[in-house]
C-alpha cells in the first residue's frame, strides 16, 4: 500500500498518478458548488457511462460469435484483490487506535496547560489559524494540501541540489537569529544576587607600642 502510494506521489506511472491527481483535483474543486452526495453520485454515473457500454459491445461480440472466449473488459479490475487480512486488519486498527489516543491525550496535555511553553505555542497556533479560516476554508487546505502532495516530491527530487543549499543558508540564518536572541537575553538578564558569604572584618593592626622614656636613675653623691 505504501509503495503504491509513493509510487503515485513520484509520478512513476504517468497515467495513473495523472488519472489521480486530475479526478481528486475535479472533485474536490466540485464541491465549492455541489454537495459530497451530488459530487459523488455524479462521479459514479460517468464512470458507468463509459463502462456500461463497453461492456454491452464485449457482450454483442460474445453473440455474434466475434468474442468466443467471452472476454470480460474489466477482468483484471475484478480479479484484483483489495481485500485485508485479519493481520494487515488488526495492524490497521492499532495504528488508528494508537492515533486517536495519542491525539486526545496531546489536546488534553494542550488544554490544561501541562507545560506552560507548549501551551502558549498552541494559543499561537490557534489564534493564526483564526485568520487562516476568515481568508479560507478547509476545502481549500485540503486542496492546496492534494497540489502540495503531488507537486513538491517531484520537485524535490528534480531540484534536490538546489533545495538542499537553500535549506542549509536558511538554518544557517535561523541560528545566527537565535545566537543573537540569546546574547541579548543574557545582557538584559539581571545579574544573580552574589552568594552570601561570611566575610571576616580584619583585624587592626596592633598599635606601636609607645616609646617608654627611659629614666635615668641618678644617684645622687
Amino acid at each position: 500500500m505504501a509503495s503504491k502510494l509513493i509510487d503515485l506521489v513520484y509520478w512513476r506511472k504517468m497515467r495513473k498518478t495523472g488519472v489521480v491527481f486530475t479526478g481528486l483535483v475535479i472533485g474536490l474543486a466540485s464541491l465549492f458548488q455541489l454537495s459530497a452526495i451530488t459530487v459523488l453520485s455524479h462521479i459514479c454515473l460517468g464512470v458507468m457511462c463509459v463502462t456500461f457500454p463497453l461492456r454491452l459491445y464485449y457482450k454483442l461480440l460474445e453473440l455474434l460469435r466475434w468474442n468466443p472466449g467471452g472476454e470480460h473488459p474489466f477482468q483484471s479490475y475484478l480479479d484484483h484483490d483489495s481485500s485485508l487480512t485479519d493481520k494487515e486488519t488488526v495492524m490497521l486498527v492499532e495504528e488508528v487506535v494508537l492515533l486517536a489516543a495519542f491525539a486526545v491525550t496531546e489536546i488534553k496535555r494542550l488544554l490544561f496547560i501541562d507545560s506552560m511553553i507548549d501551551s502558549i505555542k498552541f494559543v499561537v497556533l490557534l489564534y493564526l489559524l483564526t485568520y487562516v479560516g476568515i481568508l479560507t476554508n478547509g476545502l481549500t487546505l485540503v486542496m492546496t494540501a492534494v497540489i502540495a502532495v503531488f507537486s513538491f516530491p517531484l520537485l524535490y527530487k528534480k531540484q534536490q541540489v538546489r533545495i538542499r543549499r537553500i535549506v542549509r543558508a536558511v538554518k544557517a540564518f535561523v541560528k545566527k537569529i537565535k545566537n543573537l536572541c540569546l546574547s541579548l537575553y543574557n545582557r538584559v538578564r539581571p545579574s544573580s544576587a552574589p552568594a552570601h558569604t561570611s566575610t571576616s572584618i580584619p583585624k587592626s593592626a596592633p598599635a606601636p607600642a609607645s616609646k617608654q622614656k627611659v629614666k635615668s636613675n641618678w644617684t645622687f653623691v
